[in-house]
Formats: structure tokens, sequence, C-alpha cells
């Protein structure tokens, strides 16, 4: 399928697998919303992206945990484009530690803006996409979704909850042409996974942003008759 001239709105774009589906999306002539909570990186993206593929980029700074901030930073990317035609939920968050170890409130978080963050962006997109009848939501989920592991019992659920809720939503919404798919990665080297402690290992070992960018776009591509409805990534030999 043709991708030239849609419009993608993307979530946790300044880093990470989000950025790398940001710079992807843009070398197919893709225009960008971008969304993530530091309006520095989306500054920086912005430029490169312009610059070097010639693509329209609008930057909304939002934490999707919040509701009102996420319905403020569609508002602004729909007000300046024609459509919005791709849904990436792909911001995230994680923090590992036993049931009884880690803050009831740093669980909520989590949480609040793995689950309640995609939620909360696909309400406020889906209108459009209802109105206009068709387009593609992409949430990322995780392996940690389909199998919880010991010190990962919020972050589990919180993808759990995703996969549930992208499984839901495909059922309400496809009469309207609407494909939702939820992409599931084992470890990816980010920012974030380093951060957590995970063994991201070696670029050449470890799955890279890039790698889950391709796989988005390969969903994105299919004739509109069909969709990916789930699909996992791995790593073929981690370290």
């Amino acid at each position: 399928m043709e991708l030239r001239n849609k419009t993608a709105i993307i979530t946790g774009a300044g880093k990470g697998i989000g950025k790398a589906c940001a710079i992807a999306l843009a070398k197919e002539g893709v225009n960008l919303g971008i969304v993530a909570r530091s309006g520095i990186d989306l500054a920086a993206l912005k430029a490169s992206l312009s610059g070097t593929y010639g693509v329209k980029v609008q930057i909304a700074a939002a934490d999707i945990s919040n509701k009102t901030e996420v319905d403020s930073a569609v508002s602004t990317i729909a007000e300046n484009f024609e459509s919005v035609d791709i849904l990436l939920n792909n911001a995230g968050t994680a923090q590992f530690g036993t049931v009884l170890d880690m803050d009831p409130e740093e669980w909520e978080r989590i949480v609040r803006v793995n689950l309640m963050g995609t939620y909360y962006m696909t309400r406020a997109v889906l209108p459009t996409m209802v109105k206009q009848n068709g387009g593609d939501i992409i949430n990322i989920a995780s392996t940690a979704g389909e199998r919880g592991f010991a010190t990962g019992s919020a972050y589990c659920a919180s993808k759990a909850g995703v996969l549930g809720f992208t499984e839901a939503l495909m059922q309400e919404v496809r009469k309207s042409n609407i494909r939702v798919t939820a992409l599931n990665p084992s470890t990816v080297n980010t920012e974030l996974a380093r951060n957590t402690g995970l063994n991201v290992g070696t670029k050449d070992r470890m799955m890279q942003p890039e790698d889950v960018a391709e796989l988005v776009m390969a969903a994105l591509k299919l004739p509109p008759r069909v969709f990916i409805k789930s699909a996992g990534i791995w790593t073929t030999n981690p370290q």
C-alpha cells in the first residue's frame, strides 16, 4: 500500500522505537505528528526529518498518562493535517521489582503510562478514523504481555492489558476499515531497556529499534483488505 502523503501520529517519538519508526515513515513520504514528553527531543527530530525528507512534521509535548494533555496534543496535530491515517502507540515505561518491594504508586504509574496512555491516544484519534472510514492503529506491546516474569508484575500486567485492549478494539472497528495490530518485541536495545538494567547486548547480536520499525512498515504496507492481528519479533541469538 502506498504510504506517501499519509499522516501518522507516533507517541514516544523522541527516542528508541518511536524515533526509528518516525524516520522509516518519513523516508516513505509520510507526514508526522510526533508526541513525547521532551519538547527538546521532538524539536531536534522535527528539524532532522523536515530537512532530510521534506515531510511535514508537527510536534506536541505531552504526558500520555494525562488525558487532558493527550486531547490537546491530538487536537494540535489534527488541526495541521487533513487526515490521521496511522496511530502508533509506542510510548511506554518500565521498572522492575517484586510485588512487595515496588511502591504502589510506581506500579500504578507504569499501568497509567503503558495501558491508559494507549487508551487515551486511541480514544482521541478514533473519531477521525471512523469518520474517514479507514486507518491503521499499531500498538507496541511486548512479549512480557504474553508471559509474566518475576519482578515484572507491573510491566507485564500493563502490556497484557494492551493486548486485551487491542483485541477488543480490533473487533469494534474493523467494519470501519480500521486495522488494529499488536506487535510484541522481546528486549530491544533502547535507552529505556538499558536504564532498567536489562541485558541489551551488542548491536550485532541484539534487536535494535530499526528492526521493530521494519516490522511496522511491513504491516502498514499490506493491502488494505488484510492486516496483521499480532506478531512477535525476537532476537535470533541473544547474548
